[in-house]
């Protein structure tokens, strides 16, 4: 039996089985918040018990940190280029020796509460791509429990846009579906399908012949997006086994977010720069496109949990007995910054947003019990992927507090005996110096986030491009305050079941 028809496939969560699977299941759940309040625990105790062991640690951390900056800002510099190059690149003249025009791109946009200049601008984005509208087929995929505005929003919507591409078609994903979670993921499962039967199946258009992008209501597509996405699904090794991740600015409304909102958006895009250069870790993020072959043969996209967006490449991994990859596509879709009507809101808003994108914490016991009853793949494969998903989520919680509190803690707590030693009246400086020299790494950080940037406003004088540099000395509180704490969160959340469910991002913008 394939693993994508047994039992385990679509699980969401430990209460969903029973027996010695719920056990494991749920022990694993429990894994990622146990090894970071360990962490945290620890960095306490070794102070009080073990200053010189501590001491020795935060040194080597500090050192490997550094080393691991180094190496993530070749990548952020090779990606930077290799972006760059791509935007500046006519894809269809890379087409000119391909036959595509049987490929058609499906593109969902889910759709819930958001404003019609949100929706519009995303249409608008579509309208002027340089691939052939004809071959485009645009779902608007609603909410019924939105009500009558967001009803009011699509057919104004459907009046304007309807002509313009092959087919336009909107979806009213029912509520209250039992199993379903209400959110992205159960929504465009539903469209999916709903556009499989009354246009795919309809006018007799192949599986094999049809792109999937699933965006965010919000994303814009640049001009050539579809057609570089064509060219990668043409060279790719295995098209039907692989994933297309674009790159993800927060752009759209850059000039009207405040200073963490912008940093916190370009550090998830520096982040997907680097992991664009390692394709060997990279997994679908946010807005990603597929084949509708490969959608419809693992069952679309997990509809009893949060982070679909990534499930759907572990669900797609394990469907296929790890043979699924994820493809770069080094070219960029925009999106919004976190904006709500008050700073706070605004914080707010940012906090929840991390704390959702920090659930894909799930995904740890998902892949490592899938891997443990997917006896198909490699053993390889099993202990590379489940090394890569811990590390990722204990990193993320946990190496900014280390950084910034294990030195500090060590003199507060280490007793007379130990802030008479050598390495302790040593260890600011030791550590201070090598942290300066990782800081560095965020001037090339910035310059690469400053060189995307969209046109500026007329008033934006040399005094907002120099204080526009320096926001990026607060990345280290940022990522404490918008990382580490509410990845925390999520992690203890799922260590104590209390387990989270979709929440929707406000979409706001200024008059």
């Amino acid at each position: 039996m394939n693993f994508k028809d047994s039992i385990y496939y679509k699980i969401g969560r430990a209460t969903e089985l029973s027996g010695v699977d719920r056990i494991i299941y749920r022990t694993l759940e429990i894994l990622p918040g146990f090894l970071t309040w360990s962490t945290i625990a620890l960095m306490f105790i070794l102070p009080i018990f073990l200053p010189f062991i501590g001491a020795v640690l935060i040194i080597l951390f500090d050192v490997y940190w550094l080393l691991k900056t180094i190496y993530f800002l070749i990548y952020l510099y090779q990606n930077w280029k290799k972006t760059k190059h791509n935007l500046g690149l006519n894809w269809e003249e890379r087409l000119v020796n391909f036959k595509y025009d049987h490929i058609y791109h499906l593109v969902l946009l889910p759709f819930y509460n958001e404003g019609f200049d949100v929706v519009e601008k995303s249409l608008e984005s579509l309208v002027t791509s340089k691939y052939d509208k004809r071959k485009m087929i645009v779902v608007l995929a609603s909410e019924a429990k939105a009500g009558k505005e967001a009803k009011e929003i699509s057919e104004k919507i459907k009046n304007i846009f309807s002509n313009k591409f092959g087919h336009f078609f909107i979806t009213i994903h029912p509520s209250g579906i039992p199993g379903e979670m209400a959110g992205k993921g159960s929504n465009i499962a539903y469209a999916a399908e709903q556009a499989r039967i009354e246009i795919l199946d309809k006018e007799k258009i192949p599986y094999e012949d049809v792109l999937v992008s699933a965006f965010d209501i919000d994303t814009v597509a640049y001009p050539n997006y579809f057609n570089c996405l064509t060219w990668n699904f043409l060279t790719a090794e295995d098209p039907y086994r692989s994933s297309y991740q674009p790159v993800p600015f927060y752009n759209n409304n850059l000039w009207d977010t405040p200073i963490f909102s912008r940093v916190a958006g370009s550090s998830s895009t520096l982040l997907q720069m680097m992991q664009q250069e390692r394709p060997d870790k990279l997994e679908t993020f946010s807005s990603h496109s597929m084949t509708f072959k490969a959608l419809y043969e693992i069952g679309y996209w997990q509809k009893n949990m949060v982070s679909e967006d990534s499930r759907i490449f572990w669900n797609a991994l394990l469907a296929y007995d790890g043979n699924y990859k994820v493809i770069p596509m080094s070219y960029p879709v925009s999106m919004d910054g976190n904006l709500a009507p008050t700073f706070w809101q605004t914080a707010k808003n940012i906090y929840k947003q991390q704390r959702r994108w920090s659930w894909g914490v799930e995904n740890i016991p998902y892949v490592i019990f899938g891997f443990i009853k997917n006896k198909k793949i490699q053993k390889r494969k099993k202990i590379f992927y489940s090394w890569l998903l811990v590390d990722s989520f204990w990193t993320r919680s946990n190496s900014s507090i280390v950084i910034l509190l294990l030195g500090w803690l060590l003199i507060l707590l280490g007793g007379r005996w130990f802030n008479s030693t050598i390495i302790s009246y040593n260890l600011p400086m030791i550590t201070g110096n090598l942290m300066t020299i990782t800081m560095l790494g965020l001037v090339l950080s910035a310059l690469v986030s400053f060189s995307f940037l969209p046109p500026h406003p007329q008033k934006f004088d040399f005094k907002q491009k120099v204080w526009f540099l320096a926001q990026w000395l607060l990345i280290p509180f940022i990522v404490i305050i918008f990382g580490s704490i509410p990845s925390i969160d999520a992690q203890t959340r799922l260590m104590m079941g209390k387990y989270m469910g979709f929440w929707v991002t406000p979409k706001h913008r200024k008059k």
